[in-house]
């Protein structure tokens, strides 16, 4: 069992060539590929715009994208000085770098892959193609004139539903809205499942870039005769979803291996008809992309409670250690952890330590007794909390209310399981320390940079799925019940990221609710009476009138009925922990940014990491920025050769770029709309650029608005790009 679990050891070895690669072996100074290649470094070796001349920076041009989106963290790709970008109507369209100006616009139908886009070409360059999903259909387009090539798949799309061992119609969504990476001929793919009991299985799949046809398939929840099928339940492949790479992917090109973070498995909080250590759940996946067999791996999190699933693009450094020179991968984690490994071995660099956790009190449940810690680096968020580090800035009574929080709730550390007496504390949160895009690393020093948060949440306690409870009343009013039960426990309240029927019309309202989207789980069995009254409150909470006491309850979450005797039970999280104006129960910084040696494995510094607005007008600015919806949690840094870190902030609408030997900030400009995503570098024309994605919803929608952070007009949403003046 110990082999199934840890497996990080086989001998890869024997199945790689052991080819030689340096951190100079390439230059790093083009974008054509999501955060700027496919190893996933976030790294652009331009150094035009440097520590010196940065603070000279001025905005050359924007290109808007009207409209109210909750995710819009597109990272545009720039080939032979024209970017790509997701524009108006969730179309692709093609823009002068230098300018803006636009060039072709593609429609889609249904939302395209929301963070990004691939580019292949062959290898004479005679056939430039853009690789895209929309509507969990895999798509190409030629990329001079935006025209679909109707010889890839069938007419022109492959259903990315099929092959995944499920009926596809009962799949609605599959598609990430990450958009992986190409490999030679190969376009490899991850998935986001939705979290539902019942949800597919998040499969890693390749598809020829010229055919469309699937090249390989690797089951992340292995099937009969598989390695790692002793850990599940006799048929769990037939049942069990999710383990999926939704974030991000990085590619060795030379060697071939591709590295995947896989998610958790469903049911997020309740394992209890998963019994065992569930690989490959949780794992760091290393593939041999030619043929998608499994090389090695290691899971980060056994038998998953918490969601804290590793998503976070892993980063491929060379490094000296113990006086040689390493090629390491190494992942964050949600958890504040860094996992760093051999990369051909999977070896790690130091120790990992199964230590003793708290059991499982819920019924059914098995939890696993221990879980992996490592010995090197120290952990880059707080892993720890208790009443002496309540918010001091919050009013007197909210502290009361928070210290009765702590005392009913259970909380014996960051893998205290949920169960179904009483609610429980999580911290780092499952959208708290490192997400996706949350890292960059140095490939000329073996420095990682990780933007991490520290946001804990309440999770509910347990409880097996009720009936939805529709009261008498107005639309509006059975639509606040509807609500509670099936969306406050993810988008709370206040309807954090929530998109307004006003805003993107019943349609696309309707398409979300019931296909799901990116985490988003479908709900296919509203019926139209109850569709309506949902988006009748969505559309005007207030025509609801004030809340009533006792609408709490929990629909829950299923796509399949329960294997013949389990019981399931749901857990949700709500966002109680925050105070009346936004701040979170903790004592900041709430948002940090790290440069993490991974020569010696130490932190050379942390520092805050953007503002809350609120206190930042008292001079309060060393606090970083505060989560207030799952969008401000989704930023990323990037690092440059010209010695800088560029990231933003969703708080403060403000983005940053930071020393990146000191962590000193040297140049900050507030934008009209928030930053989501990650910068992209570039140069034409011998001027090199860096852009912002920014997305922005009207002040209606946000109604926590004012002290925590900043809402973004409408017309502002769009791309930021900056340079230094022309000479």
């Amino acid at each position: 069992m110990k082999r199934l679990i840890a497996g990080a050891a086989l001998a890869a070895a024997v199945f790689i060539p052991l080819i030689g690669q340096t951190p100079l072996a390439q230059t790093w100074n083009t974008w054509k590929d999501y955060g700027g290649g496919a190893d996933g470094m976030q790294y652009s070796g331009l150094r035009q715009i440097d520590r010196v001349n940065v603070n000279q920076l001025e905005q050359a041009w924007f290109y808007p994208v009207p409209g109210t989106s909750a995710r819009f963290g597109y990272n545009p790709i720039v080939v032979d000085g024209v970017m790509y970008v997701l524009g108006r109507n969730d179309a692709i369209v093609a823009l002068d770098a230098a300018t803006g100006k636009e060039i072709w616009s593609h429609a889609t139908d249904g939302r395209p892959t929301d963070r990004g886009i691939n580019y292949w070409q062959s290898k004479d360059g005679s056939d430039r193609r853009l690789v895209f999903s929309a509507n969990s259909y895999l798509q190409e387009i030629n990329i001079k004139t935006g025209v679909t090539i109707p010889s890839f798949g069938n007419d022109g799309k492959v259903n990315l539903r099929e092959g995944l061992g499920r009926d596809p119609k009962t799949i609605p969504q599959i598609q990430s809205g990450t958009p992986g990476h190409i490999f030679e001929n190969l376009i490899i793919l991850g998935s986001a499942t939705s979290e539902a009991y019942g949800s597919p299985p998040g499969d890693v799949r390749a598809y020829d870039v010229l055919t469309g046809k699937l090249a390989w398939s690797f089951h992340t929840i292995p099937q009969p005769g598989e390695f790692g099928y002793e850990t599940w339940p006799k048929d769990a492949w037939k049942y069990i979803g999710g383990v999926n790479t939704w974030g991000e992917m990085s590619i060795d090109l030379k060697r071939g291996i591709g590295y995947f973070p896989l998610g958790s498995p469903t049911y997020d909080y309740y394992g209890g008809e998963r019994p065992g250590a569930n690989l490959f759940g949780d794992c760091l996946l290393a593939l041999d992309l030619r043929t998608g067999k499994r090389l090695w791996h290691f899971q980060t999190v056994h038998h998953d409670l918490w969601d804290y699933d590793p998503t976070t693009g892993p980063k491929l450094l060379t490094v000296k250690h113990n006086g040689k020179d390493t090629d390491i991968v190494a992942q964050p984690t949600k958890s504040g952890f860094l996992f760093v490994f051999d990369r051909v071995t999977g070896v790690p660099l130091w120790p990992i330590e199964e230590r003793p956790v708290p059991k499982s009190e819920a019924p059914g449940e098995q939890s696993w007794p221990t879980q992996p810690f490592p010995t090197k680096p120290p952990a880059f968020a707080r892993q720890k909390f208790s009443l002496a580090d309540i918010n001091p800035y919050v009013e007197d009574s909210e502290k009361a209310r928070f210290r009765e929080i702590l005392k009913n709730a259970r909380y014996e550390g960051m893998f205290t399981p949920p169960n179904d007496k009483q609610d429980t504390i999580q911290l780092p949160a499952d959208d708290g320390g490192a997400n996706w895009g949350n890292a960059a690393a140095d490939p000329t020093t073996g420095i990682v940079y990780i933007r991490s948060a520290d946001s804990p949440e309440l999770k509910l306690k347990l409880t097996k799925r009720l009936p939805l409870r529709v009261p008498a009343g107005t639309p509006a009013q059975q639509g606040r019940a509807i609500y509670t039960q099936l969306c406050q426990g993810c988008h709370g309240p206040d309807r954090n990221g929530v998109m307004s029927p006003k805003d993107i019309g019943l349609a696309k309202f309707r398409n979300i609710v019931t296909n799901g989207e990116g985490e988003m789980p479908a709900f296919t069995d509203l019926s139209p009476q109850h569709f309506d009254a949902l988006a009748a409150f969505i559309s005007n909470p207030e025509a609801a009138g004030p809340a009533r006491a006792g609408q709490a309850g929990g629909g829950g979450m299923e796509r399949l009925p329960p294997p013949p005797g389990v019981t399931r039970y749901f857990g949700t999280y709500e966002n109680r922990i925050l105070s009346n104006t936004g701040l979170p129960i903790i004592s900041p910084p709430w948002t940090t940014l790290s440069a993490i040696d991974l020569n010696d494995g130490t932190i050379r510094w942390q520092v805050p990491l953007g503002v809350a607005p609120g206190l930042a007008a008292k001079g309060i600015k060393d606090t970083g920025a505060p989560k207030v919806t799952l969008a401000s949690n989704r930023n990323g840094p990037v690092v440059t050769a010209g010695g800088l870190v560029f990231i933003g902030t969703w708080s403060d609408r403000t983005v940053r770029a930071f020393d990146k030997v000191s962590g000193k900030v040297v140049w900050e400009k507030e934008l009209p709309a928030n930053p989501e995503g990650l910068a992209a570098v570039y140069e034409v024309g011998g001027r090199e650029y860096v852009v912002f994605c920014a997305a922005a919803r009207p002040p209606e929608s946000a109604p926590g608005e004012g002290f925590a952070w900043k809402a973004g007009l409408a017309e502002a949403q769009g791309y930021y790009v900056f340079a230094l003046p022309k000479k």
